[in-house]
C-alpha cells in the first residue's frame, strides 16, 4: 500500500478542466491512434531506451502484451509464416527459475516448453545457440534481461550480443525480451555505477536480425498495476505486421491514461528519480530478509540464495527434495509463500529446491517474523530429510 500510494498525485493531474488533447491535437477522449500517442511512445521509450517508433502503446498489461502476441502467431502466423496452431509441434525455450506467468501462457496454447539454466551472465548461450539452430520448431524464448524473475539476474554484454546473432532454424523465431524491471533499482548509485544491459534491438540490428526481437514494458511496477501503461517495441517490419493486425482488435487504448503518466512523470528524469522513492520503502525490507537468511543459515551450508540490487525477489535454494515441504511446512503455521516449482515450466521443479521470495507486499514487522519462520521452517525439513538419509 505504501508503494501505491507514492501515485496518489496521478490522479490529481488531469480534471474536467484539463486540456485532453494531446501534442498532435488528437482528442484523447476518442478513438484512433491505435499505436499510442507521441509523447506516450517518448517516455517508454526512453525508459526502454529504444527508438519511439518502433513502439506499440497498449493498455494497463505488458502480460497481456505478451499472451496476445503468443496468440496472434498462434492463429494468423509471424510476418506471412505459417500460423503455428497449424504446425505439428511449437516449442519455446524456457530459462529456469523463470517467471511463473510466463510459462503459463505457453503451457495454455499448448505450447511444448523446454528448460534451459540461467548462469550468473544469463541464460546458457551454448544451449540456447544449439537448440534453436538445429530444430525449426523453437518458436521463441522467454527472457527477463534485467534483475530477472526471480534470480535477479542481469544478462552480460556477451549474452546479449549472442543472443542478437543467433541463427534458429525457424524464420519465424522470435525472442520474448520482457524488460519489465528495467529501472527498477534498489540502490541509489551514480548512473555509471548502475547495472545495465546492452539495447536488443540496436544489436540485432547490427547483428543482421533486425525482426528476431519483440520487447515488453510497462509502468505496473511503477505506478498503479491495475491501471499502468504497456508497451511493446520491435522492428519497423515487426510494428507493421502487428499494426495490421491490431486494427480489427482495438480502436484505440486508453489514451488518457497514457496522457496522465506522461503528464506526471514529464520524461524519464521524473521516472527515474520517482523510482528512487519505491527503492527507499522496499530496500529495507529486501535487507531484512538477506540479512536473517545470511545471521541463520550463512552458516550452514544447507541453502543458498540470491543477492539481488534491483528487481522484486530473492531466489532460494534448499536441499534437493526439500522446497515443497518447506513451503507446506511455512503454509501449516501460517506463512503462505509462492509454491514451490512455480518458477518453472508446468510447476514442476525437477530439483524440488527452489522457492520464490517475494518481501514487497508486508510490512517490515510482518517480514521479520515471516523471515524468522521460514528459515526455522527450512531448518526443520533439511533436518528431517538428512535423519532419513542416514
Amino acid at each position: 500500500a505504501d508503494q501505491l500510494d507514492l501515485s496518489m498525485g496521478l490522479m490529481n493531474v488531469l480534471s474536467s478542466d484539463s486540456d485532453l488533447k494531446c501534442e498532435t491535437g488528437v482528442d484523447c477522449r476518442n478513438y484512433g491512434v491505435i499505436d499510442g500517442i507521441p509523447e506516450a511512445k517518448r517516455l517508454l521509450g526512453e525508459m526502454s531506451e529504444v527508438d519511439p517508433d518502433h513502439i506499440i502503446i497498449y493498455g494497463n498489461s505488458s502480460l497481456n502484451v505478451m499472451f496476445d502476441s503468443i496468440a496472434r502467431s498462434m492463429t494468423q502466423g509471424v510476418m506471412g509464416n505459417t500460423p503455428w496452431c497449424k504446425l505439428d509441434k511449437v516449442k519455446f525455450l524456457c530459462p529456469v527459475p523463470g517467471y511463473d506467468r510466463h510459462f503459463k501462457i505457453t503451457e495454455f496454447f499448448g505450447i511444448e516448453m523446454i528448460n534451459v539454466p540461467m548462469t550468473p551472465q544469463g541464460p546458457d548461450m551454448d544451449m540456447v545457440e544449439k537448440l534453436v539452430s538445429e530444430d525449426a520448431a523453437i518458436k521463441g524464448i522467454w527472457c527477463v534481461p534485467m534483475f530477472s524473475n526471480p534470480g535477479g539476474v542481469v544478462y552480460s554484454d556477451e549474452t546479449v550480443k549472442r543472443f542478437a546473432n543467433l541463427k534458429p532454424a525457424a524464420k519465424d523465431f522470435r525472442i520474448f525480451w520482457d524488460n519489465a524491471y528495467g529501472i527498477h533499482y534498489l540502490y541509489d548509485r551514480p548512473e555509471s555505477e548502475q547495472p545495465h544491459i546492452l539495447n536488443i534491438l540496436e544489436e540485432c540490428e547490427k547483428a543482421g536480425n533486425p525482426d528476431m526481437v519483440y520487447e515488453f514494458c510497462s509502468t505496473s511496477k511503477i505506478t498503479f498495476p491495475g491501471a499502468g501503461v504497456a508497451a511493446m517495441a520491435s522492428s519497423e517490419a515487426n510494428v507493421a505486421d502487428i499494426k495490421a493486425k491490431l486494427q480489427w482488435q482495438t480502436i484505440g487504448p486508453d489514451k488518457i491514461n497514457q496522457l496522465r503518466h506522461v503528464r506526471y512523470f514529464k520524461d524519464i528524469n521524473g521516472m527515474k528519480e520517482y523510482m528512487k522513492k519505491h527503492a527507499e520503502i522496499i530496500r529495507p525490507k529486501f535487507e531484512a530478509v538477506l540479512e536473517t537468511l545470511e545471521k541463520e543459515l550463512g552458516e550452514l551450508g544447507i541453502a543458498s540464495w540470491s543477492k539481488p540490487v534491483g528487481g522484486y525477489f530473492i531466489s532460494f535454494n534448499a536441499q534437493k527434495g526439500c522446497a515443497k515441504a518447506i513451503v507446506a511446512k511455512c503454509k501449516e503455521a501460517g506463512l503462505v509463500l509462492t509454491g514451490a516449482g512455480a518458477a518453472y515450466p508446468y510447476g514442476n521443479d525437477p530439483e524440488d529446491s527452489n522457492i520464490r521470495i517475494a518481501p514487497t507486499l508486508p510490512s517490515t514487522e510482518e517480514l521479520s517474523i515471516a523471515t524468522a519462520l521460514f528459515v526455522t521452517c527450512t531448518k526443520l525439513v533439511t533436518v528431517e530429510k538428512l535423519l532419513a538419509e542416514m
